[in-house]
């Protein structure tokens, strides 16, 4: 009996590891299966929007050929290509948009940043947080843009007054967004963190900047359009390089094909740099996984 009583529970051992092993088998299987249904799906969703592009440009023109598009208003691909080429080859394409790119980039990095600090800083005060949360909210809805003539005037037609109409247009979003993720910080959880012993700083640092960063994340996909926004108006107030110059002279000569390039090259900037954004929030939400 005592022998029987020794080979029940070894036998139930081997049983408990099989039983693992096999779960632990289907669980890797699925989680391979769901990485080749994602891979199959991106596969899908990059050749879909390539039909879609490549249909567009081929309507385009196709219906210019045929007149239904007035070719002289709407331009064309191939005649798009070719002035874009022309400007970036004879011209100062090229040099225009790094000058708007590295204005709306630096408006953005430095309005972000700004933004945040200031919106997790009303963690540290709600007398201060209310006193100053109408103020910013008032501040957001003045249009911005309005002030373009103003800043020119006061920082010059050169770069300085772009970066600071594109770091106008993010600062106070990027603020708002990182004070509702201090607001949605559990306040039982730094309650029961304050009375085990831990300092304000500890609290900040591991509590509260973790929980807001999702909250600031979801204001960097707007606030890179809104920089570039500002960048481009304060290039049509006054300037000597850009996109926006560019655009702006060529609607003055009337050369609408220049025109177009303009905004072809503003639509793949601004495309460009909402995947930078896309690649950051992946990287950022990745980082706070491990942390």
């Amino acid at each position: 009996m005592d022998a029987n009583a020794e080979k029940i529970p070894v036998e139930r051992t081997g049983i408990d590891q099989s039983l693992e092993v096999k779960k632990n088998t289907r669980v890797k299987a699925a989680v391979i299966e769901d990485d080749r249904k994602g891979i199959s799906m991106r596969r899908k969703v990059v050749i879909g929007q390539m039909i879609v592009g490549v249909t567009i440009i081929f309507l385009w023109e196709f219906l210019t050929r045929i007149g239904w598009l007035d070719s002289y208003y709407w331009s064309n691909p191939s005649t798009i290509v070719q002035t874009g080429w022309t400007a970036a080859i004879q011209g100062t394409l090229l040099q225009d948009m790094a000058y708007t790119s590295g204005a709306t980039i630096i408006g953005f990095i430095l309005g972000t940043l700004v933004g945040s600090v200031i919106g997790l800083s009303f963690w540290w005060s709600s007398l201060y947080s209310r006193i100053t949360e109408p103020y910013m909210i008032a501040f957001n809805a003045v249009p911005k843009l309005a002030l373009a003539p103003v800043l020119v005037i006061m920082f010059g037609i050169g770069f300085n007054s772009k970066v600071i109409m594109a770091f106008l247009m993010t600062v106070i979003v990027a603020a708002l967004a990182a004070y509702s993720g201090v607001k949605s910080v559990d306040k039982d959880l730094e309650k029961m963190l304050f009375s085990l012993g831990a300092k304000r700083h500890h609290v900040f640092m591991k509590v509260v900047v973790p929980s807001s960063v999702p909250w600031m994340v979801s204001s960097l996909k707007i606030n890179i359009a809104l920089a570039l926004a500002g960048t481009i108006v304060g290039e049509f107030i006054s300037s000597r390089q850009g996109v926006g110059r560019m655009i702006l002279y060529a609607g003055q000569v009337m050369d609408l094909n220049l025109v177009w390039v303009g905004v072809i090259v503003l639509s793949f900037l601004s495309i460009f740099m909402y995947l930078g954004t896309v690649w950051i929030e992946k990287w950022l939400l990745k980082n706070r996984k491990y942390q």
